[in-house]
């Protein structure tokens, strides 16, 4: 189980380097095949840069939550139980 959560964190972040890396090689004006432009080849680093670090913090972040580490305020809510408006405005009259 161990070796497929760290599979499953290594995509996102080999993601996450590769836009750091797009996104410096724009600043040195170092442009890339599949991007006709610069400023193209730097937000499409950002996009993965963004994606990268998102993924995995939601993965540290829900894995957490499972296993009770987080705070009080960051814990999933309970659903709230069959109370209905209608039968409460059914019952008063």
């Amino acid at each position: 189980m161990r070796v497929i959560a760290l599979l499953v964190l290594v995509i996102p972040g080999f993601l996450a380097v590769l836009g750091i890396k797009l996104m410096r090689d724009m600043l040195f004006q170092v442009l890339h095949p599949p991007f006709p432009f610069l400023w193209m080849q730097f937000l499409s680093g950002l996009l993965l840069l963004v994606f990268g670090i998102w993924f995995i913090s939601g993965f540290v972040f829900y894995r957490d939550r499972k296993n009770k580490k987080v705070e009080i305020h960051y814990e999933t809510k309970p659903a709230p139980t069959g109370s209905n408006d209608k039968e409460q405005v059914d019952s008063t009259h």
